[in-house]
């Protein structure tokens, strides 16, 4: 199959999307890209709902990636026939110019995130009010725009709608071969624990809770966190946890780098937030910690339950005392966390690398279309 991958998605803010390319064209399949990155991470489309009179701004940036799509997009045809078109994450507005373009095609939307839910996580929107319902239509729109619908856990797939869900998938984030090959390459010296933590510090990350733990943790200089990233509740976090003189901070480290970074570290933190989202996600920092042969230790809920089984660590989502108490465990039993490393790597092996996530899309494209 010639696959075209289309829209404004950045695979070096976005990992999801490079593994399924990755997936596709480790497959055999033949993958062309289309690809204009709109200029405006998740936070500041969010951020658009606090100040809704920046939204033109959106428009005029979105009007001029959607002409270079449309230009690329004629060129793919004129080389050949495109029998599927994936539209990577944060598509909900590109599925629908996809959906123009090619009418006849099957069109694959990877809806990792709901526009809807992302803002009410963010305590953005409630449950009520103009910008919910406007966030929901844009979902709405989006998913009707599309023939396969991409999850990324049973939970997300439930929570489509009832006519979408037929339509829905679940496929695994998973993690890009750089992430695998990092396993071994950077042993833990011995001396002490070392842990890492990388994200945007959002209320699903639940980074109040680590700055908590990491206070309680200030006097065990066996320990050492490194805490990368910036965003919402990043100081609130660092304000928790200043009695702490072992950890590190890190405003970001570039994608290309970020595999062989995490590498060099025991321990991969995952998330422990206890709002609604946070239950129903596996983040991409799991998958990519399990890859590169970090133990994990993340919340537990059923879905990261379901991904990862019995390699890794789970401590009660908000729970700072436990997280504290996780660390402190894996600190004093050397052999417990090369065997949780072991077994983290091996489950990435087994199920989350780039060919693993496609199979189930590939198996669902090569079907006929259910009925809509």
């Amino acid at each position: 199959m010639r696959w075209l991958a289309f829209g404004t998605y950045d695979v070096q803010r976005h990992p999801r999307v490079a593994v399924l390319l990755d997936g596709l064209r480790e497959s055999g399949e033949e993958v062309v890209e289309v690809n204009d990155p709109l200029p405006l991470d998740t936070a500041g489309r969010v951020q658009m709902l606090r100040q809704p009179w920046r939204l033109p701004i959106l428009a005029w940036q979105l009007g001029r990636c959607w002409s270079r799509l449309i230009s690329g997009a004629r060129r793919a045809r004129r080389s050949g026939d495109v029998d599927a078109v994936l539209v990577g994450y944060l598509g909900h507005f590109d599925v629908r110019l996809a959906r123009f373009l090619f009418r006849k095609t099957p069109i694959v939307l990877d809806h990792l995130v709901s526009a809807s839910g992302t803002a009410t996580d963010r305590g953005l929107a409630g449950s009520g009010g103009f910008k919910q319902k406007l966030l929901r239509w844009i979902d709405r729109k989006a998913l009707g725009s599309a023939d396969v619908v991409l999850v990324d856990t049973p939970e997300h797939l439930d929570a489509l709608p009832a006519d979408v869900q037929p339509r829905g998938i679940v496929t695994p984030v998973g993690a890009t071969k750089p992430w695998f090959e990092q396993y071994g390459a950077a042993p833990s010296s011995g001396e002490q624990l070392s842990v890492v933590f990388v994200g945007l510090f959002t209320p699903l990350h639940g980074t109040a809770y680590i700055g908590d733990a990491l206070a309680e943790l200030a006097d065990d200089p066996r320990i050492a966190v490194t805490m990368v990233g910036k965003g919402q509740d990043h100081d609130d976090c660092r304000r928790r946890a200043a009695s702490n003189p072992n950890v590190t901070w890190v405003d970001w480290v570039q994608g290309g780098e970020l595999p062989a970074f995490v590498a060099r570290h025991d321990v991969s933190l995952g998330i422990f937030g206890t709002t609604a989202k946070a239950q129903n996600v596996v983040p991409t920092k799991v998958y990519q910690g399990a890859a590169a042969g970090c133990a994990v230790l993340t919340s537990d809920t059923a879905p990261q339950r379901a991904m990862l089984g019995d390699t890794a660590v789970f401590v009660p989502p908000g729970d700072a005392p436990a997280l504290a108490a996780a660390l402190r465990t894996l600190a004093d039993d050397r052999d417990l966390l090369d065997r949780y490393r072991k077994q983290a790597h091996e489950r990435a092996l087994e199920h989350f690398t780039a060919v693993g996530v496609v199979a189930g899309l590939l198996d669902r494209v090569r079907q006929p279309a259910p009925a809509r």
